[in-house]
């Protein structure tokens, strides 16, 4: 085989690696309609979308574009007036309330854009509230509340209470937060929305990290260009509809270099 041809097969093998990956979540048709009195709104228009297993894959689009939207119906947030969703190859668009609500609480992470913190519980509790919520109960809840903030490099400010920790904080306790149940999927909207470049860089990173090394999926909404550095793949929405997609090489060494925290 001359050298061109073994570097042609080389090429058309980095081109099929995505398709021959297992999808961890797999979204076909999807509609969302929004009525207003007389009026609809058409804000996804026939949605098709896969996210391979261990991938974090971006979906990005101005203001307007759905980006949001979808990330709620894949969320199991929001029902879509058509199509459907499966997660792991369960279809989550046939489930009762129930039955989505105890599959997105031992499945799925989400991580909110405002944070979503209890104000007037510490940092401690509030990763604790969300193990209590998947059965992890006293001393047990407690050990794996401070194992997780040591993941997240926030051991030392467990006792405070939200008001007093950075945005950059406060993220890290979103993001412990969300990891309480050990998700296969993580979700992220706007992660890097109300943080500095440095630690925008470090959420993203942290969040990098864990989809390889846990073996998680990890599906982000930005507009952040700061950040596509760190997707394996990235899909651009645009009036509801999906424009383009692009695949992405990661510099390993470059996120561990970018994965430290600012106070």
């Amino acid at each position: 085989m001359t050298n061109l041809q073994l570097q042609s097969l080389q090429l058309e093998r980095s081109i099929e690696l995505p398709s021959q990956q297992l999808s961890a979540i797999s979204a076909r048709g999807i509609e969302m309609v929004f009525r207003s009195g007389n009026d609809y709104c058409r804000v996804l228009k026939g949605i098709d979308l896969e996210v391979q297993q261990g991938d974090i894959q971006f979906l990005m689009g101005p203001s307007g574009s759905g980006k949001t939207t979808l990330l709620s119906i894949l969320a199991g947030i929001l029902t879509p007036t058509a199509g459907s969703v499966r997660i792991l190859g369960r279809d989550i668009t046939q489930m009762s309330r129930r039955q989505l609500a105890e599959f997105r609480r031992s499945q799925i992470g989400f991580v909110f854009q405002g944070f979503n913190l209890f104000p007037t519980l510490s940092v401690l509790e509030n990763v604790e509230v969300a193990l209590n919520l998947n059965g992890l109960k006293g001393e047990a809840s407690r050990k794996q509340a401070l194992t997780l903030l040591a993941q997240v490099d926030l051991i030392d400010k467990a006792q405070l209470m939200p008001c007093h920790l950075s945005g950059g904080q406060k993220q890290r306790v979103a993001i412990a937060r969300a990891l309480a149940g050990n998700p296969c999927i993580l979700m992220a909207d706007e992660p890097t929305a109300s943080l500095d470049s440095h630690n925008g860089h470090a959420a993203i990173a942290l969040l990098h990290n864990l989809a390889k090394e846990r073996g998680c999926t990890v599906l982000v909404v930005t507009h952040d260009p700061r950040i596509t550095e760190f997707a394996d793949r990235i899909v651009h929405l645009e009036d509801g509809e999906i424009g383009r997609m692009e695949y992405r090489a990661v510099d390993l060494e470059a996120l561990e270099r970018q994965a430290s925290w600012s106070t």
